[in-house]
């Protein structure tokens, strides 16, 4: 069906339907961005494979010999020519160095830039064991009586959805955990995955250590709608031992190769962010830090808040509770970026994984 489409081979109603489709579902939208890329790949690859095979046959059909043999010129006539065109020759051979030059140069410099767009399934699965922002944690960083007695191995940040445990990380950062615990304010808690979607990189944790007490009301809200290119954004994440605020923009309303499931930001980040709450200026979270692309400065891409809102809501409701409501009025508007932080601090972990 999804092939059909993009090569245009269903009816206007068909068509209009799976628009309408694509528009509802997000998943659907996310495998028809894939699939339009591998396309297009395959496309490129049958081009250069039917030159080759065309260069080919044509090599096969030449007498190479015979054609040097004919076209080649008296050597008397080679002479009279670089003596009555030398100059002339000089000048063509120096602008031709320096068109070589040029074109390497070009390209050269297009591919350092363009070679994490290139080959998008392959160069994911490389940043997801290299490149994702997964940290190794400090031996040498506070230790809590609460927590395991070994180091972590990885870290990342993560964030309230409920007054009562729950939190949201990416799923590369817990992934093949054997176990996983939270930290704030020096108090360590053992945490169990509730929900995961790798798909979105998304991760629900919830907090089973009987020392953790529920949560006061969250400061923050789910935005449920998208936000504009341009508008203000921060994160607040755990890239060493203590939260560390980043700040920028919203410079695309797509993630890497046109992810309609991402925003790009521009807020520069580092290993340990992922999993950090993207904030607008109302203190509304709009999306989750997910990656970045190591060749653009300050170039991050978030998964949008309302994928992290389907994981929640598919956590059967016994076991969320009452208390997975969010504020109806948003308590941070109005506040400066420094009294949202102050609100918002309490309610944002960093996530410790041991295996």
């Amino acid at each position: 069906m999804i092939e059909d489409y993009l090569k245009g081979n269903l009816t206007a109603a068909e068509a209009q339907a799976f628009e309408q489709l694509r528009t509802n579902d997000p998943v659907v939208d996310h495998k028809v961005v894939a699939h339009k890329a591998f396309l297009e790949t395959l496309t490129q690859y049958g081009k250069v494979l039917s030159l080759k095979q065309q260069m080919d046959h044509a090599h096969a059909q030449m007498d190479v010999e015979a054609m040097a043999e004919k076209m080649r010129p008296h050597p008397s006539f080679i002479v009279n020519l670089w003596r009555k065109n030398k100059s002339a020759v000089a000048i063509a051979a120096s602008f031709l160095l320096l068109t070589i030059f040029s074109v390497y140069s070009i390209q050269h410099n297009s591919k350092q830039n363009g070679s994490y767009e290139v080959m998008r399934r392959e160069i994911t699965n490389i940043k997801n064991n290299q490149n994702k922002l997964v940290r190794t944690l400090n031996s040498n960083g506070p230790k809590s009586a609460k927590g395991p007695s070994s180091v972590a191995k990885f870290g990342g940040s993560g964030f309230a959805l409920t007054a009562n445990g729950y939190l949201c990380t990416n799923y590369h950062v817990i992934r093949d955990a054997d176990s996983i615990y939270v930290q704030k304010n020096g108090e360590s808690f053992k945490v169990k995955v509730a929900y995961f979607d790798a798909q979105y990189d998304i991760a629900i944790l919830k907090i089973i250590d009987n020392s953790f007490s529920p949560l006061s009301n969250l400061p923050y809200k789910l935005k449920r709608n998208g936000v504009g290119m341009g508008e203000d954004v921060y994160t607040l994440g755990f890239p060493k031992d203590d939260a560390v605020l980043g700040e920028g923009y919203v410079s695309s309303k797509t993630g890497h190769n046109g992810d309609t499931t991402q925003y790009q930001v521009s807020i520069p980040i580092n290993p340990g962010n992922s999993g950090g709450a993207v904030f607008d200026n109302f203190g509304n979270i709009v999306g989750m830090i997910t990656a970045k692309e190591n060749q653009v400065e300050g170039a991050a891409f978030a998964v949008k808040s309302k994928h992290i809102l389907e994981a929640l809501n598919a956590i059967p409701s016994d076991s969320l509770g009452k208390k997975v409501a969010f504020s109806k009025k948003n308590p941070l508007q109005g506040l400066n970026r420094t009294k949202q932080i102050d609100k918002i601090q309490d309610f944002v972990y960093m996530i410790k994984v041991y295996n």
